[in-house]
């Protein structure tokens, strides 16, 4: 029966690009709904629109419908909804006049891009780096978190959103560290710094 179903899906016109496009409107429509406050329906849509990320990726080598440009898409994607979601917690932080969180957003979207790019650049040079603490699906889970408790969801007066953000401050710099660290040890290794 699953078999059936899943050739069904790849038999279909649905594409790994399409995946990745819905899940971006996902994460665009979740950043709309955090900046409006409305954090549960926010984190609903942040988490619905991750798991398209997570899909996309799998259905591409399940179908063999992958293409380089939707490699590359993919991936560009994924960054931009990180940030935009990001940016949507830092402005409700700068609305409410939290200038130190604001601050802490601005160094996760910044740690969350060198988690990217030093991942990639890695592999632009030959090696693996799929090291650190903070890598894609940790943040989605603090952040998710984070947003859905941003007002207590009903459960008390607490937040949840600022520690989230000063986690994944730590977080991601400590692993755009621990990658850059990676990468110098295994290229002194193979001679090449």
């Amino acid at each position: 029966m699953r078999a059936v179903a899943r050739q069904r899906l790849i038999d279909s016109r649905l594409t790994p690009n399409t995946i990745s496009l819905t899940g971006f409107a996902l994460n665009l429509g979740a950043a709309g709904l955090i900046v409006a406050e409305l954090f549960v329906l926010g984190a609903i849509a942040f988490a619905v629109g991750s798991a398209m990320d997570a899909l996309d990726g799998r259905y591409s080598r399940m179908s063999g419908k992958g293409t380089h440009f939707g490699a590359f898409l993919d991936s560009t994607l994924d960054r931009v909804e990180e940030g935009v979601v990001l940016a949507a917690v830092g402005a409700v932080f700068a609305a409410n006049g939290d200038a130190v969180a604001v601050a802490a957003t601005i160094i996760a979207v910044l740690g969350s891009l060198m988690v990217s790019y030093t991942r990639a650049r890695a592999e632009a040079l030959g090696l693996e780096c799929k090291v650190g603490l903070a890598q894609r699906p940790p943040r989605v889970v603090i952040l998710g978190i984070g947003i859905f408790f941003a007002a207590g969801a009903g459960l008390g007066d607490f937040s949840l959103l600022a520690p989230a953000i000063y986690a994944l401050a730590v977080l991601t710099s400590v692993t755009a560290l621990q990658r850059v660290l990676h990468v110098r040890t295994k290229l002194r290794e193979a001679g090449g710094v």
